[in-house]
């Protein structure tokens, strides 16, 4: 099965509302599950910079921000290795065309690359965490 296939299918999920798609295929079985929604969580009281420490530059108020989504279901991973450095951090400026992710699905990495060029405002996953097709990884200023 190739990766557009099971990305259409993890469309259709969204668009059906589903959590839950089993396929079965001659040779392959393919199953997309998802969580529910969740009760959207408490908010997050963030204590100011230390000074001599700037502070990470932050969204703009009007959510004048590009988002980059998880092209698919998997795995992100923010650094290409465990030990690595990770690919971009809070306050990096990126070019068109640059790496920021890795999402791994069915054992194949799939690089996230920036569509734009910007500033990283906020990375919106946590390495290691289960995305689905759809969720911000990125928000980035132009």
């Amino acid at each position: 099965m190739e990766a557009t296939d099971i990305r259409k299918y993890a469309q259709l999920m969204q668009e059906m509302g589903l959590t839950r798609l089993e396929f079965n295929g001659k040779e392959q079985t393919l199953c997309l599950e998802r969580s529910a929604p969740q009760a959207p969580a408490a908010p997050v009281v963030q204590a100011a910079a230390p000074a001599g420490i700037p502070a990470a530059p932050e969204a703009p108020a009007d959510g004048g921000y590009i988002s980059i989504r998880s092209p698919m279901v998997g795995l992100f991973y923010a650094a290409p290795a465990e030990n690595a450095e990770p690919y971009v951090s809070v306050g990096d400026r990126i070019q068109k065309g640059q790496t920021l992710c890795i999402v791994e699905a069915m054992k194949l990495m799939n690089e996230v690359s920036a569509e734009e060029e910007g500033v990283i405002v906020e990375i919106c996953a946590a390495n290691g965490q289960m995305v689905e097709y759809g969720t911000e990884l990125f928000r980035i200023r132009r």
